[in-house]
């Protein structure tokens, strides 16, 4: 079987702007920059809206002290200047990630556990709870609650208990997955796997072609699980704070 035309890097991001959306986005100068409400970096970073230069600089780092966060700005690929600038100015690398991506059919090829895993929205006071126990607080759900594109919580039981919650929304026949948390006492069961399974089921119910996730490099649990269910690193991206 060939494996279709993988999304890129730029394409995933967008999908994750439109599935993960910030509470506000503003074109400053040179700049988008983010209002995520507490809802984490992804939805709290500025980006170059074209080349930048030391001029710009203090005008995104003011927007963002104006909404009252801290200078925060997401490198992709092709910011090179833009990261040597942040460093030679005090940022620091924070949380570089990767950029995980697998047609759905791969996913999908053998059922599911009977009852392992389900497609639940509105979300259930447990999904929350578990949600709560993850540290993806009301902030972060509130991001989920203000995706405007086709979506759906996600909550996996192992051993007859809920185990494990995601959420996953779709934008340009790409699905995505996020804030993917297993239950501490129920993890290297299968529950992660049957989460992502899921997801694809769903994905692929709704016409997504492809499913996809973004992670921090440091999860040492996550990444693996992705490398050994055959999902392709397209790509990486990371955040730049003041020291």
């Amino acid at each position: 079987m060939t494996t279709p035309h993988l999304p890129t890097a730029e394409q995933l991001i967008e999908v994750c702007e439109a599935t993960w959306p910030p509470a506000a986005t503003h074109r400053v100068g040179a700049w988008v920059v983010r209002d995520g409400a507490g809802g984490g970096k992804r939805v709290s970073a500025a980006t170059e809206n074209w080349p930048t230069t030391e001029a710009d600089l203090p005008v995104a780092e003011k927007a963002m002290r104006d909404a009252g966060m801290d200078p925060l700005f997401q490198i992709r690929a092709g910011d090179e200047h833009l990261d040597e600038m942040l460093e030679k100015h005090g940022y620091d690398i924070i949380d570089p990630v990767n950029i995980w991506v697998i047609p759905v059919a791969e996913l999908t090829r053998e059922p599911l556990p009977p009852v392992s895993a389900f497609a639940i929205w509105p979300m259930l006071s447990i999904m929350t709870e578990l949600w709560e126990e993850g540290g993806i607080n009301e902030h972060r759900r509130a991001v989920m609650d203000r995706a405007d594109c086709p979506k759906t919580a996600l909550l996996a039981r192992t051993d007859d208990t809920p185990a494990g919650v995601g959420f996953v929304g779709m934008h340009d026949g790409i699905a995505m997955a996020h804030a993917l948390h297993v239950d501490t006492k129920l993890r290297r069961m299968g529950t992660g796997q049957n989460l992502l399974k899921q997801a694809a089921k769903w994905a692929q119910e709704q016409g997504a072609e492809f499913l996809s996730l973004i992670v921090t490099q440091g999860n040492h649990a996550a990444n693996p699980l992705y490398a050994n269910l055959g999902m392709h690193l397209v790509g990486h991206y990371h955040y730049r704070v003041k020291r």
